[in-house]
């Protein structure tokens, strides 16, 4: 029998107008025989912009392999980042933090770039607050398509403790997140039909006059309501207020051209929760990360590779289930295969990165990428906030130091939210403070 190639929707969608939804048919879900990747990454990049990635591991890792035990610019390479050593040089570790408000357990994600006290309000359950992706994306978000990218192995937010997307507003509100690789390359890169384009600029046009007549309301309503719901109400005209300018600047770039990009050699249909495609579905949502970046369509992304409690290895173990090991060295030596595959695909996307050149250097050079977990598993498998694995890499042109393992005393030590901060200075967004930092984190970029 021949074997025929995936039928890519986004064909399917032009050949039939979109006139039709269409079902999702077997030709286009992936073949049991799937190959590996081919996509090959572009020459060279005509941008010249800092940028920032943050790619998120649940469940802790194998703290014992993956911690080297010196520390410098000498240090050796742990059993774990042994797989990383041909980008040795591209990248730093960094050990001992953690964010000091922190609870542990599985709702890392939910802090790891906000480092709020998720219990800090009186009577909430859940209170959150701004993601550092998003206090740089207030500074670059004005000059791209898209001011950041959320991506996760599940679409949406998902719940309070164990959420889907990395990102949180200046609210605390969580950003939905993308899960599907193929509709992640048509809000990317296919052209929307005109019929499409009235549509949204009418739907714009509504949620504008339904923002209004709200305002106006509430307006009315401020000169009779005490000081403590005045409070309430200026959140609310915030939030109504950056609304507002999210969808001018969407309704701003509706007429301009998205950028020409293949899908040759992009696995698009596969899918995040299927053990087999678990692998191609990692490479294909970093390529994807990787052609925005590229175009300048974004130059903040967050991609959480697996929810909290949940998620699969790269060859479909139980990640959740093995983060609870006790100490059982053969649970301990699963969780080091995973944490290895882990990184072997991260650094197939550093290559990526360090293959395309740009100015005087690479895309990686100026592109940060923050790579690691909320949660430490422990030599108990205790899911402990402290002593997190954290590696950063890339940045070399914007002032961060590679090539080294910056350690802190995971008992004292300065919080997270220090090494945040940091990144977005490297990145452009000079802000002085954020979350409970004290300043930039002591030897990373400078």
């Amino acid at each position: 029998m021949p074997k025929f190639a995936p039928l890519s929707r986004r064909h399917l969608l032009r050949a039939a107008g979109a006139a039709l939804p269409l079902p999702l048919l077997e030709g286009m879900l992936p073949s049991a025989s799937a190959a590996p990747s081919t996509f090959e990454p572009a020459p060279s990049s005509d941008v010249v912009q800092p940028r920032l990635v943050t790619c998120y591991v649940p469940n802790g890792v194998n703290i014992l392999e993956w911690m080297p035990k010196d520390s410098g610019a000498h240090y050796t390479l742990s059993p774990t980042l042994e797989v990383l050593a041909e980008h040795r040089d591209r990248f730093s570790v960094v050990s001992g933090l953690g964010h000091p408000h922190s609870k542990g357990g599985h709702s890392g994600a939910d802090t790891w770039l906000t480092g709020a006290n998720l219990a800090s309000k009186p009577g909430a359950d859940y209170t959150n607050s701004v993601s550092i992706d998003q206090r740089i994306a207030s500074v670059h978000g004005v000059q791209t398509r898209f001011p950041s990218l959320q991506l996760s192995d599940q679409s949406g937010t998902g719940g309070a403790g164990h959420s889907h997307t990395l990102s949180f507003d200046p609210n605390g509100t969580p950003l939905p997140a993308e899960n599907s690789p193929q509709r992640l390359f048509e809000r990317l890169f296919v052209p929307d039909l005109e019929a499409d384009k009235t549509a949204t600029l009418a739907r714009y046009a509504e949620r504008m006059s339904i923002l209004d007549e709200i305002s106006s309301e509430a307006k009315a309503l401020e000169r009779r309501i005490g000081a403590t719901d005045r409070k309430k109400l200026d959140v609310f005209f915030t939030g109504a207020r950056d609304t507002e300018k999210q969808v001018e600047r969407l309704t701003e770039w509706i007429d301009r051209p998205k950028p020409t990009v293949s899908d040759r050699g992009l696995q698009l249909a596969s899918q995040p929760n299927n053990a087999h495609d678990r692998p191609m579905w990692i490479d294909v949502m970093l390529e994807l990360v990787y052609l925005a970046l590229l175009t300048d369509t974004t130059r903040v992304v967050t991609f959480e590779w697996s929810r909290e409690a949940g998620g699969f290895g790269i060859g479909g173990e139980n990640h959740h289930e093995l983060s609870h090991h006790g100490g059982d060295a053969g649970m301990l030596a699963k969780l080091a295969v995973i944490d290895k595959a882990f990184l072997t695909k991260l650094g197939r996307f550093l290559g990526m990165l360090s293959k395309t050149t740009e100015a005087d250097g690479s895309m990686l050079d100026r592109t940060v990428v923050l790579y690691g977990s909320g949660m430490n598993s422990g030599t108990g498998g205790e899911h402990s906030p402290k002593n997190l694995p954290l590696l950063v890499a890339g940045g070399a042109k914007l002032g961060v130091n590679l090539g080294r393992h910056l350690a802190f005393d995971a008992e004292n030590h300065p919080p997270l939210s220090n090494l945040l901060l940091s990144l977005a200075c490297a990145t452009g967004c000079q802000a002085e403070s954020f979350a409970d930092s004290t300043g930039p984190l002591d030897g990373l970029v400078g």
